[in-house]
């Protein structure tokens, strides 16, 4: 199974080694070809105007837009949460409409007010996640069709899904967190899985209980 890296800006191979440490093959994706065969894909930390500007260039957007109207798992972290958000606080227009929630962009300050802290996500467990915000993004608004998956103590929320889209504040990967990513890597498996209920050719199972 294979789960693409969107590596055109920010934090790229910390995603890539947290896919190594759970058993998935990771491909970086600058060009639209890179995404064929991928069975999800994580869109990282960074700028997030200077992806918008990269994604553009590159010729990417229709091909993402694609994969994740596919069923694909798309991850989302920090900036990868902008760019997947339909409404961007402050009016810029959004990359990827995949998730129907308003996000507003360094809604914590600067880089001076990056912390850590652990947050409670069911979803992947009982055991708090460990989380990293950097210039973090917070949603503003949640759609009727989105499900709320982390808050903070003041309940801002912080981690939401909307059927295969996941969007997070903050950078596990920076955390040594993979909970997360083993989250998306099950959810890939079954996206990859033919119809006929076996694995795909020369792949093996994947589940979320592995490599914990």
């Amino acid at each position: 199974m294979r789960i693409g890296v969107l590596a055109l800006h920010g934090a790229v191979i910390e995603h890539i080694r947290t896919l190594q440490a759970i058993g998935v093959e990771p491909v970086t994706v600058r060009l639209p070809e890179d995404l064929e065969g991928l069975s999800g894909l994580i869109l990282p930390g960074g700028e997030s105007t200077t992806m918008r500007k990269l994604v553009a260039r590159w010729g990417l957007r229709e091909p993402i837009m694609a994969l994740a109207e596919s069923g694909a798992p798309i991850l989302g972290t920090c900036a990868g949460m902008i760019i997947v958000a339909k409404e961007i606080a402050g009016g810029d227009e959004p990359v990827f409409p995949l998730l129907d929630v308003t996000v507003e962009r360094n809604a914590f300050g600067r880089q001076l007010d990056s912390f850590e802290t652990d947050l409670e996500m069911p979803i992947v467990g009982d055991r708090p996640v460990r989380a990293i915000f950097i210039r973090a993004p917070i949603i503003e608004r949640v759609g009727p069709g989105v499900e709320v998956l982390a808050r903070l103590p003041d309940q801002r929320v912080v981690a939401v899904r909307q059927r295969n889209v996941i969007a997070i504040s903050f950078h596990p990967e920076l955390a040594g967190e993979t909970r997360i990513h083993r989250l998306v890597a099950t959810m890939a498996a079954e996206f990859a899985e033919p119809r006929e209920g076996t694995t795909a050719a020369g792949t093996e199972p994947w589940s979320l209980g592995e490599a914990i």
